[in-house]
């Protein structure tokens, strides 16, 4: 579907009686299934069955129209189990639906989101954008040229209470420095391996590429974006970032899919002037892909850009590029 039918989706979405239109969740509001954008799903690993296909059967501002996977047979049984249609083509999909969600590797996801853009559909991106600045900047200047909106999933930056908690540190002054650590068992050394430890991507780009985009997400909006960084590796795929923020800050984030089952969590500390500052925990991811998707429904309905969106996703890739360049060195 083009971009023009898109925007004419969404007003009519927002001329139904919208509420709360000025809220992100004024988009979930329930319309008629005819004026609810429609969202197409482009992925069928774990992540899609646990996180996406949920969240997007589950909210009420849109429909959930259908799904293309790179194997067939797996596209076919998600979408049986929605009772949506299985696509044999991404194009197909792309000209069918106002918004494609992404459940992929990200080198696989980068290409296939340029041309999402170019048909005029709004995109709901996973982290990393693309593991290549080439990559992760075609996709930011494909939504820029094509005017869709975007958005990139970051967990923290869509669960509650992490989202407010992130939104409320921003907005204090005085930071000295942070320390956050991701350290996930999905290759651990004892015990049984995760459901994402037959993900090829993941093997090879460790914990830096995975779960930092998570940690990065959260200290760049508090403490200003990054002006230096500076890589080291430990046991497993262990990395160590030491940053500088154009604030003056400093922060640390240590980052591995390798830890042993109990050594694995994750933690975020902020000091500075107001005192010390835990990043809370979380639950509930379908629930916050669901809020990702209120905020990229209302960047498509405004013309604002969110602040998640790609090209912030390709910033996080020039910098997670830099430190594994350090890393190669």
């Amino acid at each position: 579907m083009g971009q023009t039918g898109q925007v004419s989706i969404l007003s009519d979405v927002t001329s139904a009686g919208d509420p709360a239109e000025s809220a992100l969740e004024s988009a979930a509001q329930q319309v008629p299934a005819g004026l609810r954008p429609r969202i197409g799903l482009l992925g069928t690993g774990p992540w899609a069955h646990r996180t996406h296909a949920p969240a997007l059967a589950a909210h009420s501002g849109s429909e959930f129209a259908g799904v293309w996977g790179r194997r067939p047979e797996a596209a076919a049984e998600l979408a049986g189990e929605y009772g949506v249609k299985v696509y044999e083509d991404p194009d197909a999909l792309f000209a069918d639906c106002d918004v494609v969600a992404f459940a992929l590797p990200p080198d696989v996801q980068a290409p296939l989101a340029v041309r999402a853009a170019a048909a005029g559909c709004h995109l709901l991106l996973d982290k990393p954008v693309a593991t290549t600045v080439e990559d992760a900047r075609a996709v930011a200047e494909a939504v820029a040229r094509h005017e869709v909106a975007s958005v990139v999933f970051l967990t923290l930056r869509f669960a509650e209470p992490t989202a407010g908690w992130v939104a409320e540190q921003a907005g204090r002054s005085g930071w000295f420095t942070a320390s956050a650590h991701w350290l996930g068992a999905v290759f651990p050394p004892d015990g049984t391996p995760s459901a994402y430890a037959d993900s090829p991507w993941r093997k090879t780009k460790g914990g830096l590429w995975d779960v930092g985009p998570h940690a990065l997400s959260v200290l760049i909006p508090i403490l200003g974006d990054v002006t230096a960084v500076s890589a080291t590796r430990g046991p497993s795929d262990v990395v160590q970032l030491a940053l500088r923020h154009a604030s003056g800050a400093a922060s640390t984030a240590v980052l591995s899919l390798g830890a042993p089952q109990a050594a694995a969590g994750v933690g975020l500390e902020l000091r500075g002037t107001e005192g010390v500052h835990a990043l809370p925990g979380w639950s509930d991811v379908p629930g916050a892909y669901g809020r990702a998707l209120d905020a990229l429904l209302t960047a498509a309905r405004t013309g604002v850009p969110d602040p998640r969106g790609a090209e912030f996703g390709a910033r996080l890739t020039e910098l997670l590029a830099k430190a594994e360049g350090q890393l190669a060195g």
